[in-house]
This record gives C-alpha cells, sequence and structure tokens, in this order.
C-alpha cells in the first residue's frame, strides 16, 4: 500500500510521521487518547485506527480496533469517557456507538481482510442496533436514553456509520433491513427538518457535517456551505470552532477540507488544507488550534497563541484521512480515501427506499418491504 502525499502541501514521509505520532501516544491496551494522559471515546479512536492504518502503522490500528470491544457494555453501547480502562462518563452515546462501522468498512477497504471485517462484526451489528433503537420519530437520533435531544453534528456521523453497516452487511450476507429504514429516515430529517435538532448552531461542526456525513450534497450542499462560509473560514489559518471565538481548529478545518472534497469542491479543499498546516509539530503531530486574536503582551504585541497547549490524535487523524482523500486525485492515496465521499459506500438509503415503492423523501414503508425489494445493498 502507498501512502497518500499533497502535492506541495505534505509528502508521503510527513504522513507516516504524523501517523507515527498517533501512535506514540497509543495505551498499551491499544486505547488511543484525545492526548497522553487524557480520556479516550470510541469515535476519535476509531478515527485515529483509520489514520494510523492510512500511514503505515498497521499493527498499531489493528491493536486500536481489537480494544474496541473490550469496553462494549451489554446493550451494544459504549461509556463515553474512558480513562485507563475504566469508564469516567458511564452514558452511552449514539454518534461514539455507532462509528466502529466506518472503522471497519474502512478497514476492509485497505486491507480485504474478510477475517478480521468478520471477527469485528457482532460488536458493530450491536452497536448500530442499539443506536437505531434511539431513533426519534421525526427521524432524528437521541444523543442519550436519557436526554432527548438529537445533535445534528452526531446525528450527520450516524447516516455514514448506517452506510458503512448496510456495506458491511451486503459484505457478509446479513442483510439488515431496519438500519436501512432507519438511515432513510434520518436523511430526510437531515435534509429537511435541521431545525427540529439542538440549536448548536454557534459550532462549525453543525454547520458541514451533513454534508460530510453524506446526507446533504449536490447544489443543496454548496448552498448550505457557502450560507456561513464567511462565518466560520478565516483566510489563511483555517476555520473557527465557534463562530464567536478568534480560534481556528485543526479537525474542524479537515473535516471542512473532507466536506469539500465531497462535494467536489478541490479547489477550496486544498487551499484550506495548506492554510491549516501551521499547526503542524516537528514530530509530525498537530497543535489542537490557535486562537489569532488574544489581545496584547506587556509590550503591546499582538498575541497569538496555540491553544489549548497540547497536540491531539484526533487533529493529526483528521489531517491524515484529509491528505488521503486530496491525494486521490493525483493517485497518491490508498484504497480507502472514499471513505468521507462515500463512493464505496452501501447505496443511500433512500435509494433503497425507492425500490421498495416507498416515496422518495419520507423513507416509508416496513422493514419487511425493504428487505424483500432490495435483498442485499449494492
Amino acid at each position: 500500500m502507498s501512502l497518500p502525499s499533497v502535492d506541495g502541501v505534505l509528502s508521503a514521509d510527513d504522513v507516516a510521521q504524523s501517523a507515527a505520532a498517533i501512535a506514540a501516544m497509543q495505551e498499551p491496551c491499544g486505547a488511543v487518547p484525545w492526548t497522553v494522559g487524557e480520556h479516550v471515546d470510541i469515535w476519535n479512536h476509531v478515527e485515529a485506527a483509520m489514520a494510523m492504518l492510512v500511514g503505515g502503522e498497521v499493527e498499531a490500528a489493528e491493536r486500536a480496533y481489537a480494544w474496541v470491544p473490550t469496553m462494549q457494555r451489554t446493550d451494544g453501547s459504549w461509556p463515553m469517557k474512558i480513562v485507563a480502562g475504566v469508564a469516567e462518563d458511564e452514558r452511552g452515546e449514539v454518534n461514539m456507538s455507532a462509528y466502529f462501522a466506518v472503522g471497519l468498512w474502512h478497514h476492509w477497504l485497505v486491507r480485504r481482510d474478510r477475517a478480521f471485517v468478520e471477527q469485528h462484526w457482532p460488536s458493530v451489528r450491536a452497536g448500530l442496533d442499539w443506536v437505531v433503537a434511539q431513533q426519534q420519530p421525526f427521524g432524528g437520533i437521541q444523543w442519550t436514553p436519557t436526554e432527548p435531544i438529537c445533535l445534528l453534528a452526531g446525528s450527520s456521523s450516524i447516516y455514514q456509520s448506517l452506510r458503512a453497516g448496510i456495506a458491511l452487511a451486503d459484505l457478509l450476507d446479513d442483510p439488515q433491513p431496519g438500519w436501512e429504514l432507519a438511515g432513510g429516515r434520518l436523511g430526510h430529517a437531515l435534509r429537511r427538518h435541521r431545525d427540529l435538532f439542538a440549536d448548536k448552531s454557534t459550532y462549525s461542526m453543525d454547520w458541514y457535517y451533513p454534508v460530510l456525513g453524506g446526507a446533504v450534497r449536490g447544489a443543496e450542499a454548496e448552498r448550505l456551505l457557502d450560507s456561513r462560509w464567511d462565518d466560520f473560514v478565516v483566510p489563511g489559518l483555517g476555520i473557527r470552532c465557534v463562530d464567536t471565538n478568534p480560534w481556528v481548529t485543526g479537525a474542524e478545518t479537515c473535516e471542512l477540507v473532507l466536506a469539500l472534497d465531497a462535494i467536489g469542491d478541490h479547489a477550496r479543499a486544498i487551499e484550506l488544507f495548506a492554510s491549516m498546516q501551521h499547526l503542524r509539530a516537528e514530530t509530525g503531530g498537530y497543535w489542537t488550534g490557535w486562537v489569532f486574536d488574544d489581545g496584547e503582551d506587556a509590550h503591546g504585541e499582538a498575541r497569538d497563541v496555540h491553544w489549548p497547549d497540547e497536540r491531539t490524535t484526533y487533529t493529526a487523524a483528521a489531517v491524515v484521512l484529509a491528505a488521503d482523500a486530496l491525494g486521490e486525485h493525483a493517485g497518491q492515496a490508498t484504497p480507502g480515501s472514499g471513505i468521507m465521499r462515500g463512493t464505496s459506500l452501501a447505496p443511500h438509503p433512500e435509494e433503497l427506499a425507492l425500490r421498495c415503492g416507498c416515496g422518495p423523501e419520507d423513507g416509508a414503508g416496513s422493514g419487511e418491504r425493504v428487505a424483500g425489494a432490495t435483498g442485499r445493498a449494492s
């Protein structure tokens, strides 16, 4: 497998160094914390495993995947925060409990190891079954079983996870019609009922995630990204995490890069990817963010600082995955480079609903009808 690179921005050696920087923070058990001494959550842990695989750290990536089922509960969920192998926050969170499906599908694309997929499939299946059980009537996925709100960014990521899960189910000839139905309803909610999700509109993630997760595409995606471009994008630095703060963050910037790449906006994707490289450290890791207007120091000089004072695995992981996606355009990528573009995933659940005679937007119909019409997702 060749390592990805982005001409004029990151070399293959740079990508390998970043993957190694993530692996250097991996705990002996296989867990990948946010940074040394910090907590682990399954979503960011899986993202780190994907990036390590892309960057050639295969053994570290597979140790990371082997750790995931060890923390799964009997209901299929995972704790929200894990520290030193112990749940610090016991709440089950839907987005984290869904994302293992994306990681496992990505591993299949890169390694084509069916035995590996079969080994971890029961964990993915249990996780997605638990997530689908949290769906609310309008289609959004409730954040936790005890907190009746639906988060737009998290539900958008779950949409991608469901498509990855359906693709895995097809690979293993284990159809999951309930996921197809849930995905169709969720996609409709993400396109037509975003007002019913909790209002987190000050955060950039709520702006671009419906595109990144794949529910919004085409002209609608272009309009959505243009609608708040000036609120979040800081030319030459990256994008703000929160629209009210002079703080750009590397992970959010690279996720927007991936969203732009997914809709074919390659020029702006490359420009943003290059602009955030000021966060790169000599070790190949990445600082979380940069405060670009923090007042003046004692000498009256503008004070710009890295904040927080840490290099995070999830930031480096987002950079590596963005490099893989962008590198595909020059033939410098892995077989998993389209994971965020969705080109390798199962058809959109809404398309599956159409095959069974359901309406194009309501995704209505029984699981039995969906199963009968599709058999296996292609």
